[in-house]
């Protein structure tokens, strides 16, 4: 069997678990399919990349696919050779066991060359020190002079203008060229062992812990823990270093947890809840819900962050609010619906913020939401426009946040360890879930499609049904607070 090839990403990998090289290299279709957010953080990386290239004026793209890696090397070798290129977009280059695209070899005075590696991050991170280092030792081993390296990074201060977004602006060109030399030693010591480990048959036995999220979530976790009990003690919430005693004891079921030493009061009612199979809830669970009606409001805010900035006045993943939903309890059981979506055309904030006012005025009863993030939006609505910032801040000060509220008082054992309103709901509420959602489930579809309606290139025969699309999830996200504050008013009797 041909030893496998090692690129960039799987030395980054390897970094973080010498397993996850394993699996990465020998058995990826164990990987889990990644998720809407994953993807979404994908395409970014491939769009900040693409824009890139603007920097350097006269660069030329090795269009080649990965799949073609000696086209995209015989390529890469013409371009090197032709000094009338500036610069070379997405170089393949491969030594030591190990290909690489490099996002951009720039041509430097002397015969020279400098690295740069673009990130959609807001400023340099110890993981993409490693991510240039491999790149520079492979760069280096095929004969290249590499006498800078820089990362070239989102610029979280830049402000987009009226018109198109300034790309020399947009960027931060950070040198790293000292550090990422300092990272080389370490490149030559691990890429032996990452070699071997994958040249072995089977993939190293390395147990599952905080590591596999760290500097990211590992794609093989599901395949990793699928021999793990199902109150296995990492679920526990905000178990941090208690795990490693845990483990170190012995202890690998939540149930089997002692009471020694003291529990936090979560941990006692999450292992309670599973030992005895029903619901634990504490006793002041009434008083906590005294002040939230009914009657009530369910508040629910959709925003989008966008990397590349979508309206004028605004900077790279700023947060822009763009969507409400709004259901109302007056205390008769019917639940009345409002709701407001932004065309997405045009900055939507101050449209979001006086919609949302008009449809909260002129009364004072608690306005329901399931986290402290609605709270944040209207501080920020109000310090954007001072003209709305009395009438905003009324609206927070009638915030009543559930998600404490759960967390303090509740358990069921349906939870499957977290708090969320996704979580929280279906167990509260039998037969309410997201499932019939269909194109968007989840925050992340969310915000990506109010960048798909902003940019104009949604087709016109998409448009609706996307817009439509959003309306029933934020919608969902309402009725699923209202019900679970119901459901919570029948516990608490």
């Amino acid at each position: 069997m041909t030893a496998p090839t090692l690129s960039k990403s799987k030395y980054v990998a390897g970094c973080q678990c010498v397993r996850r090289v394993w699996l990465t290299c020998r058995a990826p279709e164990l990987a889990a399919e990644p998720g809407p957010a994953k993807q979404a953080i994908f395409d970014l990386g491939h769009e900040v990349g693409r824009r890139a290239h603007a920097l350097f004026p006269g660069g030329v793209l090795v269009s080649q696919e990965a799949w073609e890696h000696a086209e995209a090397i015989e390529r890469t070798r013409a371009l090197l050779a032709d000094t009338a290129v500036p610069a070379i977009f997405e170089a393949a280059v491969e030594y030591d066991g190990v290909r690489i695209r490099a996002d951009v070899l720039e041509r430097l005075p002397g015969g020279s060359f400098g690295l740069r590696e673009v990130k959609a991050s807001t400023e340099v991170k110890p993981v993409h020190l490693d991510d240039c280092a491999v790149q520079q030792h492979v760069l280096e081993g095929s004969g290249l002079r590499i006498a800078s390296v820089e990362l070239v990074h989102v610029n979280r201060a830049y402000v987009r203008g009226a018109g198109e977004i300034d790309w020399a602006a947009f960027f931060a060109r950070a040198d790293v060229t000292r550090k990422v030399a300092s990272a080389l030693p370490s490149v030559r010591e691990r890429l032996p062992r990452f070699h071997a480990a994958i040249a072995e048959p089977q993939a190293p036995e390395i147990e599952p812990s905080g590591h596999c999220f760290d500097p990211y979530e590992c794609e093989f976790w599901d395949y990793c823990t699928r021999a793990k009990p199902d109150d296995w003690i990492f679920y526990l919430p905000r178990l941090g270093k208690r795990f490693e005693a845990l483990r170190t004891a012995g202890i690998e079921r939540i149930v089997d947890i002692p009471d020694e030493p003291p529990l936090p009061e979560v941990h006692i009612r999450i292992r309670e809840a599973l030992r005895k199979a029903r619901p634990q809830i504490e006793s002041g669970l009434a008083d906590a819900l005294r002040d939230a009606g009914p009657p009530a409001h369910y508040v629910d805010f959709e925003t989008s962050n966008p990397a590349i900035p979508l309206y004028p006045g605004t900077r790279p993943y700023d947060v822009i609010p763009f969507q409400w939903s709004l259901h109302t309890d007056h205390g008769a059981g019917a639940l009345r619906h409002r709701e407001f979506l932004a065309e997405g055309t045009s900055d939507p904030r101050r449209e979001f913020a006086e919609t949302l006012v008009a449809a909260l005025s002129g009364e004072d009863a608690p306005v329901l939401v399931y986290s402290s993030f609605e709270s944040t939006q209207l501080n920020r609505l109000a310090s954007h426009f001072p003209d709305l910032a009395p009438a905003l801040h009324r609206i927070r000060d009638r915030l009543i946040d559930l998600l404490p509220i759960v967390r303090s008082h509740l358990y069921h054992p349906n939870f499957g360890f977290s708090f969320s309103i996704k979580a929280v709901a279906p167990a509260l509420a039998p037969g309410l879930d997201w499932n019939d959602l269909g194109m968007i489930a989840d925050g992340a579809s969310a915000s990506g499609a109010l960048a798909a309606l902003a940019s104009g290139l949604t087709p016109p025969a998409e448009r609706d049904p996307l817009r439509a699309a959003l309306r029933a999830y934020c919608a969902r996200d309402t009725l699923a607070l209202a019900k679970v504050h119901r459901a919570l008013r029948e516990m608490a009797r």
